[in-house]
């Protein structure tokens, strides 16, 4: 199986990233039927149309590689993965695109040995472009979404983890999905700041050094968070689960569900903030 290189995929696939944003702000804030899927999540003709787009890329630039898109997992299409995929969340926070919200991101990364190396998420309403851009190097630029821009022509701002203070720490949680059972487990610990975001966001904040952890207590879609891991690690940072062990992708025994995680600045914070599986 022909994996392209970091720069390969940039180059392949910023081009229909851009043609996702625009295609997604051409419906966004405007008449359009949101449709329920059967897990009774929101889906829209933005969705779709933008995951036509994606996929066309990859197909072209990595032929051999099986890809697991939300719109066609929903619709049945599951290929065979053996830990090398793509995952596809072409609209991320479709229920604050419908609002009228600003934050949804399109997601593409790539999991070898189901492990995440490669992920690009873009912010159309505000061209905030996160991508790895080699192994181990993460960074960030904005972009005009409507300009015919190469991925060549653009300067990206490396970005970095922060090394927490463990004893004042900055969270960043969900703005659209409070939990009770998220915040007995935040209490008592040594927090000093909240930062919400919406979407894969909350990954990108924790990567470029304005928050130390991002904690999930409930299962999600690994399409959701593998880009934000796959920049997070190559930035410094690390996925993982409650309990401390790795996260992996490409379980399609689980239906591609993640367990709960926390998404750490630096690794060794596992090591002062703990939280129960139970």
């Amino acid at each position: 199986m022909a994996i392209p290189s970091h720069e390969e995929l940039g180059r392949a696939l910023f081009p229909a990233m851009l043609e996702a944003a625009r295609t997604e702000l051409n419906y966004f804030r405007g008449d359009f039927e949101v449709e329920r899927k059967a897990d009774s999540s929101p889906v829209t003709v933005a969705d779709q149309e933008a995951e036509v787009i994606i996929l066309k890329a990859l197909a072209e630039v990595a032929p051999d590689v099986p890809v697991i898109a939300e719109e066609q997992y929903s619709a049945g299409i599951i290929p065979e993965v053996d830990g090398t995929l793509f995952l596809v969340d072409a609209l991320d926070g479709t229920r604050a695109f419908v609002k009228g919200e600003i934050d949804f991101t399109v997601n593409v990364a790539l999991i070898v040995d189901a492990v995440p190396v490669f992920g690009m998420i873009l912010l159309p309403a505000k061209g905030e472009f996160y991508t790895t851009i080699a192994p181990g190097v993460a960074g960030v630029a904005l972009v005009d979404v409507h300009a015919d821009v190469a991925y060549d022509e653009i300067t990206f701002e490396p970005i970095r983890t922060r090394q927490p203070d463990p004893k004042a720490l900055v969270v960043t949680l969900s703005n659209s999905h409070p939990s009770g059972r998220l915040e007995q487990q935040l209490s008592g610990k040594p927090i000093s700041g909240r930062l919400e975001a919406g979407s894969s966001l909350k990954f990108c904040r924790v990567a470029e050094g304005k928050a130390d952890f991002y904690p999930r207590i409930g299962s999600i879609s690994e399409w959701d968070i593998a880009a934000g891991h796959a920049i997070l690690r190559a930035a410094g940072g690390e996925v993982t689960k409650l309990d401390g062990s790795q996260l992996l992708y490409g379980n399609r025994k689980a239906k591609f569900r993640t367990p709960p995680f926390v998404a750490w600045a630096r690794e060794d914070l596992k090591q002062h903030v703990r939280f129960s599986a139970t």
